[in-house]
């Protein structure tokens, strides 16, 4: 796939769309459209184990120009930050005790609504262990044969508690009492508050290397409709280089298994929505996803439309791969458009390579930049919206490469995600981060006026 040349010829149709006065994608006000601060759970810890501190940074992302808060309540170590019923409660972190009679997910609750702004839980979902603290469910007896089972190259098939220095220990997703367990913490939580919606984040595989138990196994063979007799090289092999390194030969049932894996992501929102919405109508289904779509196939999460076939674009994707698309699931989608370099010239002018999160191998293409993001998320999702996403610390001490950002989402998205807030509290770029956000909508609000007038 040339994806220079895919992402120049999106870019040429959205600005003759606009200068055609073609209706947007979004048609909410410029204003009324969705800015989230995100605030993550363990980062933030000791600032917002008090209400005051609530109270004051609720204040400061409303003058900044934000309009919704997705505040973490359940990260890698299994335990949520408020009185659950289902999964244990998380009272202290890193020495902090918060008060027993303080409910950090009410007062953000409390805070948020009465500044007019909407309020979202957001949990990691298929994480349950913390690997540098030895916490989480897949540490006690009762939940350990939930992990995954890694493919390691050079060591084989691994528990996740049993690899070295591992941090982030990921359960199955093919599991169903594992489904029923995460969908019940979700329905949980929007019955038991008035949240907004519920934000899933880390819905998907571990990596590539995950999930090779033999009840993944049992299930694929089930779904291929034959028995896989080499497990797992019919699926894939990691082959030494000879420099220490290993290269993945795929197998023959390695786009079917790719398949698969998507299939069981989509599973898992597709029952979900039916059980939030079945529980609360009113409660909205959000997710986050990294943008590199190119290679997220590589932990079974297809965020797209259905609309879209990315097998017309990619040879790991089967005609069937589409049918497992979950964007269209989505009452809200953000992305993380996760890049120093913020326009499609500064990528043209760097190296040319990264390495996302998530990936196996070094990756290329002109989606790895903001604006490159932005218009290559904004086919794959055909008329669904998205909020483009930035990461605070991509842009170190440069904040007016930090403030291009801001503006390139806002400017190329149906939004804008800020992760997180505490970087913005580290840096003290509450004013850089207002400024952009102002100068932005000024901007986008005279071309909509402009539009009308014609």
């Amino acid at each position: 796939m040339d994806v220079k040349r895919f992402i120049t010829s999106i870019a040429l149709t959205a600005s003759l769309a606009f200068a055609s006065g073609a209706a947007p994608r979004q048609e909410l006000p410029v204003s009324e459209r969705p800015k989230l601060m995100w605030i993550d759970l363990s980062a933030n810890w000791k600032t917002f184990s008090s209400p005051d501190s609530v109270d004051y940074y609720v204040k400061k992302c409303k003058d900044a120009g934000f309009n919704t808060l997705v505040v973490d309540v359940k990260g890698t170590g299994s335990a949520v930050a408020y009185p659950s019923d289902i999964a244990p409660q998380l009272k202290e972190w890193k020495g902090i005790t918060r008060p027993d009679d303080y409910d950090f997910l009410a007062r953000f609750i409390e805070q948020g609504h009465k500044a007019g702004m909407k309020v979202f839980a957001s949990f990691n979902i298929f994480c349950e262990g913390h690997g540098l603290f030895k916490r989480g469910l897949l540490y006690g007896d009762d939940h350990r044969d939930w992990q995954s089972v890694n493919y390691v190259p050079g060591k084989g098939l691994v528990p996740a508690t049993e690899i070295e220095g591992k941090a982030t220990l990921f359960v199955n997703p093919a599991l169903p009492e594992v489904q029923d367990y995460e969908r019940s913490i979700l329905v949980e939580c929007a019955t038991k508050y008035p949240v907004d919606g519920v934000m899933l984040d880390r819905t998907r595989y571990d990596n590539i290397q995950s999930d090779f138990s033999p009840y993944s196994r049992k299930q694929f063979e089930k779904f291929i409709g034959k028995k896989v007799k080499h497990w797992p090289e019919d699926i894939y092999e990691w082959v030494a280089d000879g420099n220490g390194k290993y290269d993945l030969k795929e197998g023959k049932y390695f786009k079917q298994w790719i398949e698969w894996r998507a299939s069981v992501i989509h599973g898992f929102f597709s029952s979900t929505r039916e059980a939030l919405k079945a529980a609360r109508p009113d409660v909205q289904l959000a997710a986050y996803t990294g943008a590199w779509y190119p290679s997220y196939y590589e932990v079974g999460a297809n965020w797209a439309s259905k609309d879209y076939d990315p097998s017309e674009d990619f040879d790991w994707a089967t005609p069937q791969y589409r049918n497992y698309a979950y964007g269209d699931l989505l009452d809200l989608y953000t992305n993380g458009n996760y890049y120093k370099n913020v326009t499609l010239d500064e990528y043209r002018k760097s190296n040319g390579t990264y390495l996302n999160e998530t990936d196996s191998r070094l990756s290329k293409g002109e989606h790895l930049c903001v604006e490159g993001g932005c218009l290559y998320s904004k086919n794959l999702l055909k008329d669904n919206a998205f909020c483009g996403g930035l990461y605070v610390e991509d842009y170190g001490k440069d904040v007016e490469q930090f403030k291009k950002a801001v503006k390139m989402n806002l400017k190329e998205s149906d939004g804008l995600m800020v992760f997180d807030i505490v970087h913005i509290i580290l840096r003290d770029w509450w004013l850089p981060l207002t400024a952009a956000i102002a100068s932005q909508e000024a901007t986008m609000e005279a071309q909509q006026s402009g539009n009308t007038a014609r």
